[in-house]
């Protein structure tokens, strides 16, 4: 019941992640929409909602993260318990989608191991980044006629949880504190430290 409920999350955030994608994309283009009919504010919040869309997503995926390392270990511990190797999801994953217990920026691996899933990663992470500094610029010169309160506000606030974002996303996905967190659990309950993929090697 548990890998039952392990593999439903695994569907509905892969789901929720592109729900947010979409979501975050059809927002964009509106906002540019309306302030290429003449209401600039508009490309100002351009990268709000970039910025929201990533962090969203990044969110939606440490779930997914969450729920493939539990799902693994239940695979390997029910294999053990039947003395056969039946259950193989958590190595398909590991081979077509991405690896656990690797360095890696949310899913997108650094060393080995790129995948058409880490290219789609990459895409949006990318098309993201690019509407976020496109916003930016179109909206630049309405910021900039705007007193200083508002610049400063703006300003800050947009710098400031970007910053953030990134300092706390490399600290938990790159420098792997999620991950770890998880296997420092996993492996008080399981044993052997092994990562998911060669649970069963």
């Amino acid at each position: 019941m548990q890998l039952s409920r392990m593999r439903g999350m695994t569907a509905m955030y892969h789901r929720r992640f592109f729900l947010d994608v979409n979501l975050t994309t059809v927002l964009i283009l509106v906002l540019f929409v309306v302030g290429w009919w003449g209401v600039e504010e508009a490309f100002l919040l351009v990268p709000v909602v970039a910025l929201i869309g990533a962090v969203q997503t990044a969110f939606d995926s440490s779930y997914l993260v969450f729920a493939r390392w539990y799902a693994a270990y239940l695979e390997r511990y029910l294999d053990e318990r039947l003395g056969e190797r039946i259950h193989v999801a958590a190595e398909l994953e590991a081979t077509y989608l991405f690896e656990l217990g690797s360095r890696k920026i949310v899913t997108i691996p650094t060393g080995g191991g790129f995948t058409w899933f880490s290219y789609v990663t990459v895409f949006y992470t990318v098309i993201g980044a690019l509407a976020y500094l496109f916003g930016l610029a179109l909206g630049w010169d309405t910021l900039m006629s705007a007193p200083l309160p508002i610049i400063l506000l703006y300003s800050g606030g947009l710098y400031g949880l970007t910053i953030a974002s990134l300092l706390v996303g490399i600290w938990w996905f790159v420098g792997g504190e999620g991950e770890r967190r998880l296997e420092r659990v996993l492996e008080g309950r399981f044993g052997e430290a092994l990562p998911p993929s060669e649970a069963t090697d």
